[in-house]
């Protein structure tokens, strides 16, 4: 029996390997086309064992900016998602916690806000932020990318907060605790998962917005994912190796992120983010 079992576990491991194997092969393609000459990447037949150098790291960051593309992704995207958990916390404890007419199509309505399409609002925000004199600055980009992706963050939230029973805040009120205190001191550790899950989905929209960014930005406030058209025209052409490496680093934070709070995160969209 105990020889079947051990079998069956390295079987179960092996397909597991495999299985990562054929995840991670994208990734490491990816990465060596980064890091291959350019003269390689156009080679009209296929070169499987490429020579890898560094020339394309030091042309980017001699040529362009980068780091100060990646300071400001960095900045907005982090921004935002502070905006939208200050904003999308309480928003979300209300709706689910207070009992008054109208709750639910309050709900649906702020999901709803998800489903417009950004071209609608594009030119109305452009205005707006000139008028601010905002305009090409980091703090434009946090608020938009913060307007976007709050209706689902409290709606993540908010599913999440509706499981937790009302018998532990009718006990904490007994005790004479506020509002406030039960937000902050039972409900918000308790959903703690749901909170990360709408954090990093967040963070990924906004990291992945584009037609905002490349209206709102013009030079100064360039994040990676407008400063990647940098390297797909002009004399040079198009700079493949240049935009693997320049994605790679957008990228790769993403899953070092997703990577460290996996556990969260799982446990936020299966327990939380699936009800309703």
């Amino acid at each position: 029996m105990k020889n079947k079992v051990t079998s069956g576990t390295w079987v179960a491991k092996f397909i597991l390997s495999l299985w990562a194997a054929a995840c991670l092969l994208p990734i490491i393609f990816f990465a060596s086309i980064a890091l291959r000459p350019r003269n390689e990447i156009i080679a009209p037949t296929p070169i499987y064992f490429p020579t890898l150098t560094t020339e394309t790291w030091s042309k980017i960051w001699d040529e362009w900016p980068i780091g100060t593309y990646f300071a400001n992704s960095v900045m907005a995207v982090f921004g935002s998602v502070v905006i939208c958990l200050l904003l999308g916390v309480p928003a979300a404890y209300a709706l689910a916690r207070y009992r008054f007419k109208g709750r639910e199509d309050i709900g649906f309505y702020i999901l709803s806000t998800k489903m417009m399409a950004p071209a609608a609002v594009a030119i109305p925000m452009f205005v707006l932020f000139g008028r601010l004199h905002i305009l090409d600055t980091v703090w434009a980009l946090m608020l938009i990318y913060a307007a976007a992706n709050l209706s689902i963050v409290v709606w993540i939230i908010r599913s999440y907060m509706v499981d937790i029973p009302h018998e532990i805040e009718d006990a904490a009120r007994t005790d004479g605790a506020s509002d406030l205190r039960i937000m902050w001191s039972i409900i918000i550790p308790m959903c703690l998962p749901g909170i990360i899950t709408a954090a990093v989905i967040a963070a990924i929209f906004a990291m992945n917005e584009y037609l905002f960014t490349l209206i709102i930005a013009s030079k100064n406030a360039y994040p990676l994912s407008v400063a990647l058209a940098n390297f797909s025209g002009g004399s040079d052409g198009i700079i493949y190796n240049a935009i693997a490496l320049v994605s790679f680093l957008a990228f790769f934070p993403a899953l070092l992120l997703v990577i460290s709070i996996q556990n969260h995160l799982s446990r936020g969209l299966t327990m939380g983010a699936v009800k309703g």
